[in-house]
């Protein structure tokens, strides 16, 4: 700041400017103020470093050192600042590593991707995340004994009145006990049908009694009740339910319907739609091992970053991400032609696809709704925005190659269960490889293209009961992530 002031006229505030644009590596407003520190900027009030007698180069060479030194340089007063920080915080996330975390989601409640990220961590450090609870949950997130309790405001239409009225209602008269006895206390304050289909679709009633499925088939007749009976009450009108005992009374109570729960499913797409995120789950959770191993980036490294303004992923790079096509919008060209742009979401976030048509006849077959599917292509970055990924392949992820083994203690037994095993391996079509091991001489056979399988669960099971669970293994074979895929 000192010496753009100095050397070429800056002002104060303008001196600040330059500093800004440097901490955050913004090279296009550093190409700029180039121009003004060596040749000035009359239109700005910026004299500039020739017309204060420095030659054109000299001012060109301080400039490139400045540039190269603002690539690692950092204020002391703010590395010390930063170093008290990262020493506080370290310390609180080894001591209080579940209060840490709380806290850590509760500063970005209204942000799901950095919470989706921190959900992540915090099962990676074997803290449990608890889902909302109408007796339980505070307004940001809390600590139980169990874990971390999800906050009520993270609902989706759930604000700080609703949440307020909740807290207050919970203090003066107890705990909820059922989802009537919730709309009777809740209703007039802030609380309607579709604040009560959110904390449902959320799992913040799952402790009343019921089921989502249950409550979802019959909140509205129930809010509709309580309000008549709120109605009647006000008008001082008295009806056949007034004159009943107690008893008798429960006979006419909305009852709830003997179904079954969602689906897991399609509970874990009613929490991503209230939520935001997943809580009870993750549709990509029992694919984590083979998506760790064959991607290059994750989702939020597509993110600006808060600091500089730049994704971890640079611009032009090639990269690999896996996921979840959650969203799929065709468009036609100017030339008539077919593009896509997708959304695929992995464990922590998601990131715009976009497959223009050279690349889209090649992979339409792969590019449904709900697909998992790994994609490869080239980085678009732009400062202060979420890079894109411009898609060169995509491939399913069960298409990754897979192989199955099985152990036999010697040539001798798998001679004599070779039929048997012949039998059960029939009964699977698919592409996947079969390699026996014989332990006794350490030999490996592969089998022939003809006896190839599809590794489910339900053929791992008929082998495991067959032959042990220690001598049947399913070895993933990885996908090249910045070179040709399969």
């Amino acid at each position: 700041m000192q010496i753009v002031r100095d050397l070429a006229g800056y002002t104060l505030g303008r001196s600040d400017l330059v500093r800004r644009a440097m901490s955050k590596k913004k090279a296009a407003v550093m190409a700029r103020e180039r121009q003004n520190f060596v040749y000035g900027n009359p239109e700005e009030g910026v004299p500039g470093c020739m017309a204060r007698g420095i030659s054109e180069e000299i001012a060109n060479k301080i400039y490139d050192e400045m540039t190269d030194f603002a690539k690692y340089a950092f204020n002391k007063s703010h590395a010390a600042a930063y170093g008290v920080v990262s020493y506080q915080t370290a310390w609180l996330k080894y001591y209080f590593p579940v209060e840490f975390m709380a806290a850590l989601m509760t500063s970005c409640i209204e942000n799901p991707a950095k919470v989706s990220e921190y959900i992540m961590t915090c099962r990676q450090m074997g803290i449990k995340i608890l889902p909302p609870d109408m007796n339980k949950s505070e307004g940001v997130f809390s600590v139980e004994t169990e874990g971390i309790r999800y906050g009520l405001t993270a609902v989706k239409g759930i604000g700080k009145p609703v949440m307020d009225a909740i807290v207050s209602e919970r203090q003066m008269g107890g705990k909820f006990i059922s989802l009537k006895d919730l709309c009777q206390r809740l209703t007039g304050k802030e609380v309607n049908k579709r604040t009560i289909e959110n904390f449902i679709k959320a799992g913040a009633l799952d402790g009343l009694g019921g089921n989502r499925k249950q409550f979802m088939m019959i909140y509205a007749q129930v809010l509709d009740s309580v309000n008549q009976e709120k109605k009647s009450s006000m008008t001082g009108q008295m009806s056949l339910f007034d004159l009943m005992g107690v008893e008798e009374r429960k006979d006419f109570e909305v009852r709830l319907p003997q179904v079954e729960e969602y689906s897991k499913e399609e509970k874990l797409a009613m929490e991503k739609e209230v939520l935001g995120v997943y809580i009870s789950g993750h549709p990509l959770e029992e694919y984590e091992k083979v998506w760790r191993e064959n991607i290059s980036a994750v989702t939020s490294d597509f993110y600006p970053d808060e600091e500089t303004g730049s994704s971890k992923v640079t611009d032009g790079s090639r990269q690999v991400i896996g996921g979840m096509i959650t969203e799929k919008n065709v468009k036609y060209t100017r030339n008539n032609k077919i593009m896509a742009f997708l959304t695929v979401e992995d464990l922590v976030g998601s990131v715009e696809v976009v497959v223009f048509p050279k690349d889209y006849e090649k992979n339409a077959h792969l590019m449904e709704t709900d697909s998992k599917v790994f994609v490869r292509g080239r980085v678009s970055a732009e400062e202060d925005k979420a890079s894109k990924l411009i898609c060169e392949k995509i491939i399913a992820f069960d298409s990754i190659p897979r192989e199955l083994w099985i152990q036999f203690e010697g040539r001798e037994v798998y001679e004599q269960k070779v039929h048997h095993l012949y039998s059960l391996l029939s009964q699977s079509d698919g592409s996947d490889q079969v390699i026996v091991f014989l332990k006794k001489e350490r030999q490996m056979k592969r089998l022939p293209a003809s006896r190839t399988v599809k590794i489910d669960q339900e053929l791992l099971d008929s082998l495991n009961k067959e032959y042990g669970g220690e001598n049947v293994k399913v070895v993933e074979k990885s996908i090249e992530k910045q070179h040709k895929m399969l």
